[in-house]
């Protein structure tokens, strides 16, 4: 069975609908309509956004639908049932809260969310993790485990691989280190494994990703390293590991899939797609690397876990739409299945990767998309875009929006793989963190000084972009760096870097920056931090800042003040837009969403497109 939720002009908010795989095959599937968000939230005059489903295993019947208001995080809970196509009446429902839940059985949950007074992080996440049997009020669940007020947050879950089921509960101490236990009846024992890890199950073996060096049973394991052991030989105290995969200067791990009888582990090289299956069958692993038919960025998803070797591989990249096929583990069959339109023609354009110096010598990756016959006379509209955060990567994607919006008007679009990202695992992400996070800015500057260098581009053509985190860093490339660009666009930005752990979840955040409440945590995080070194004698870019009134993730007050600070010190070339829903993603519709974009490509285009001859921007 096929699931999925589309968006179309009919249906601005959603359906979610379903198919057979043997329809899906076809070019023309028969979809049958699940739950259609739009009529939903006419009919009870709500904006609800579809944020999740989770159906219970194995029978798939029933499934826990989280809807929010506006795009926020925070979410309502309802079951609903497969079969009439409606929510349980007396099902399981929760008030809006931010939450995380998983089914234990059939009729218990695994419930962490807003108790009541006192329940809640300073993050604004869940402390206290309980199981909810059917039928029983919420006042009446069984506590598991209490985190601390200071933790990001708590919660429990059901691993099931071959048919080994392992209940676990988690607390978050930070955003990047944690405690995880097995639980066991009433017991609940710690896993012996470094606060900075992953871990999955897979049949007997027990999978370990460490993101810190790691010294057991004699021997050191590399951070970011996959290892696999017997559970059960674990928890006596075995700690002889297979190395599933081992990091380089070049290659890092991103993401583990299971198949029946296969772990697909996929990995970047220099931040190109990799896969490996991996089978384990009489006490010992082996492999095969599987050929990809790109350089861009491939997703794995299992067709059936538990009964089925067939996994869906899909691919794109900068100017390849998305392609889908069913691959076969074991073998490089395949069935191709869908591709995604094409939004404009490919062919004139060519993706080139680069390399830049940042200021204290590391060699920074970098993709760019142009067309072929560029000319090298820095006169082309630049767009450089950057995250350089919580270990995320940024990987070859396609965009018709690019396409359309900047590519065929005769832009350049640069996408930038600067350190605290997680292109080069967890030493790229590391080497950024807290008193380092001034090195992500250093990338980001040397790679627009690398265009401007290779006449790519000139500062008055060149223009940056980023959202969230990376928001944060177009805001310091604004500060900072304000010679180098005549456009920068923040979205959904964190800004005000003295308050940030005071606003919604930016306490979660600290072990990224820093807590600027500490005078010597401060003292670096006050270097760069854009609300405070914002100066009205400094001739900065032209900039525009997106938010959202309904995101409580980074609060909309990182924009709206260093909008009103920048206008109040006398710089007229501030632009602001504020969309009152959209959550995180400023956006809960298409429509929504095509208005911001369409906002934020004008704006550069405008700024970024004219020369001295034609145009003065400022």
């Amino acid at each position: 069975m096929a699931n999925s939720t589309a968006r179309a002009a009919r249906h601005p908010r959603g359906v979610w609908r379903k198919t057979t795989l043997d329809d899906y095959r076809k070019a023309q599937p028969q979809w049958e309509t699940v739950l259609d968000i739009d009529a939903l939230a006419k009919a009870e005059n709500e904006n609800w956004v579809f944020k999740n489903s989770n159906c219970r295993e194995p029978a798939y019947d029933r499934c826990l639908i989280e809807l929010s208001h506006g795009g926020a995080d925070a979410v309502v809970l309802r079951e609903f049932d497969l079969a009439s196509k409606s929510f349980v009446k007396d099902g399981f429902t929760l008030p809006e809260a931010k939450m995380t839940l998983d089914w234990r059985d059939k009729d218990t949950l695994f419930v962490a969310t807003d108790f009541g007074a006192g329940s809640l992080t300073d993050s604004g996440y869940a402390r206290i993790v309980k199981e909810w049997k059917r039928g029983t009020p919420l006042s009446a669940a069984k506590t598991l485990l209490q985190g601390e007020k200071t933790d990001m947050g708590v919660s429990a879950y059901s691993s099931k691989h071959g048919g080994i089921r392992h209940e676990i509960v988690h607390r978050g101490v930070t955003f990047y280190t944690a405690e995880s236990f097995l639980r066991e009846g009433d017991k609940l024992s710690k896993l012996d494994i470094p606060e900075r890890s992953g871990f999955s199950f897979f049949g007997t073996q027990f999978i370990v990703m460490p993101r810190e060096a790691w010294t057991t049973g004699g021997q050191t394991y590399a951070s970011g390293s996959v290892l696999a052991i017997d559970f059960e030989a674990f928890q006596k105290g075995e700690r002889n590991f297979t190395v599933l995969f081992q990091p380089s200067d070049s290659t890092s791990f991103t993401n583990a899939t299971s198949t029946k009888n296969f772990l697909l582990l996929q990995s970047l090289d220099n931040v190109k797609s990799s896969l490996k299956e991996w089978k384990f069958a009489d006490g010992k692993w082996t492999s095969r690397q599987v050929s990809l038919p790109t350089m861009g960025a491939v997703g794995v998803s299992a067709l059936d876990e538990e009964h089925s070797d067939d996994y869906f591989l899909s691919y794109s990249d900068y100017l390849t739409p998305s392609v889908y096929l069913l691959a076969h583990a074991g073998n490089d069959a395949r069935e191709s299945l869908k591709s995604a339109p094409a939004f404009f023609d490919a062919k004139p354009y060519e993706i080139l990767q680069k390399f830049a110096t940042s200021k204290d010598g590391t060699q920074v990756p970098y993709f760019m998309v142009k067309r072929k016959d560029v000319k090298l006379d820095g006169n082309n509209p630049t767009l450089l875009y950057g995250y350089g955060g919580f270990q995320i990567s940024l990987t070859p994607s396609y965009s018709g929006e690019i396409g359309k919006s900047w590519l065929e008007k005769g832009g350049v679009y640069v996408v930038a793989n600067i350190r605290g990202g997680g292109e080069f695992g967890p030493r790229w992400h590391q080497s950024a963190l807290k008193e380092n996070r001034q090195r992500a800015y250093d990338d980001f500057a040397a790679v627009a000084k690398d265009l401007i260098a290779s006449k790519i581009t000139s500062p008055k053509h060149l223009g940056a972009m980023g959202g969230s985190n990376g928001g944060l860093l177009a805001g310091v490339a604004l500060t900072q760096h304000p010679e180098l660009f005549n456009a920068v666009v923040s979205q959904v930005p964190l800004l005000d870097m003295q308050r940030f752990n005071k606003l919604l979840a930016g306490a979660s955040w600290m072990g990224e920056y820093g807590n600027p409440d500490l005078a010597n945590e401060w003292s670096y995080i006050s270097r760069y931090s854009p609300y405070q070194n914002v100066k009205t004698e400094v001739k900065y870019p032209n900039v525009l800042f997106i938010t959202s009134t309904r995101d409580d993730r980074v609060h909309p007050a990182h924009a709206r003040k260093m909008a009103a600070k920048m206008l109040d010190q006398g710089h007229d070339n501030v632009w602001y837009y504020e969309n009152i829903e959209g959550g995180h993603g400023g956006a809960a519709n298409n429509a929504q969403r095509a208005d911001m974009r369409a906002i934020t490509y004008s704006f550069l285009w405008n700024m970024l497109k004219w020369d001295n001859a034609a145009h003065v921007v400022r």
